[in-house]
C-alpha cells in the first residue's frame, strides 16, 4: 500500500482560478492509498527574508506552510504565467521551503510541475521556471514528467478541468508519476 503524501501548491490566488481547478483535479485523482491536499494558505505568507528566518522570529504561515512540507512525501506545483515566469506566491513558498540550505522541506522530495494558461503556449516558460527554481531548491523534479495545458479557455470554456476526459487523464499520469517517485524513494 502506497504512504505517499503529495502536497500541492498553485501558484494563482484567485477562488475561481483554471490553476486551483487543476489542482483540485489532481487530488481527486491521487491513486487509492495514497493522498493529496491543496495548501490553502500561500497568500498568508510573507515574502521570504532571511532577518525574520531565525528561530523565534518566523511568521506563523511561513511554519505552518513548512510543517505541512515535511510531511509530504512529494509536491506538484501548479502554475499560470504572469509576464512570462512564475508568479511571485509560488516563487515564496519554494525560497521558504528551501530554507535552511541543503536541508530545506523540499530536499530530495519528488517534484512535478503542471502549468496551465489560456495562450498557446500552456505556460511553458513558467513551467519551465518553475521546474528550474524548485530543482535549485533542492527537489527532485522528475524528469519524464511534464504537463502544460493551454488553451483553457477554448479547452474548458465555463466547464471544470475535470470535465475534459484528455486532461484529466494527462493530470491523473503526472500524479500517479509523483506517487510512484514517492513509493520508490520510502522503500529505498
Amino acid at each position: 500500500m502506497s504512504q505517499a503524501h503529495v502536497l500541492i501548491l498553485v501558484g494563482s490566488l484567485r477562488a475561481d482560478s483554471v490553476n486551483k481547478q487543476i489542482a483540485d483535479t489532481a487530488a481527486a485523482l491521487t491513486p487509492e492509498g495514497s493522498t493529496a491536499v491543496v495548501y490553502p494558505a500561500l497568500a498568508e505568507v510573507p515574502f521570504y527574508n532571511e532577518d525574520i528566518d531565525i528561530e523565534g522570529k518566523v511568521p506563523a504561515a511561513a511554519l505552518d506552510l513548512r510543517a505541512a512540507a515535511e510531511k509530504a512525501t512529494a509536491f506538484l506545483l501548479v502554475t499560470p504565467e504572469y509576464n512570462g515566469t512564475i508568479p511571485a506566491v509560488l516563487k515564496n513558498a519554494i525560497d521558504w521551503l528551501s530554507r535552511p540550505y541543503g536541508a530545506g522541506a523540499v530536499s530530495s522530495k519528488p517534484v512535478a510541475v503542471i502549468s496551465a494558461s489560456p495562450s498557446g503556449n500552456g505556460a511553458k516558460w513558467a513551467h519551465d521556471d518553475a521546474r528550474k527554481a524548485v530543482g535549485i531548491a533542492g527537489g527532485k523534479v522528475l524528469d519524464d514528467v511534464e504537463l502544460t495545458i493551454g488553451g483553457t479557455i477554448d479547452k474548458f470554456g465555463s466547464a471544470h478541468p475535470r470535465e475534459n476526459v484528455e486532461v484529466s487523464a494527462d493530470i491523473s499520469n503526472v500524479v500517479a508519476e509523483l506517487v510512484k517517485a514517492s513509493d520508490e524513494l520510502v522503500s529505498a
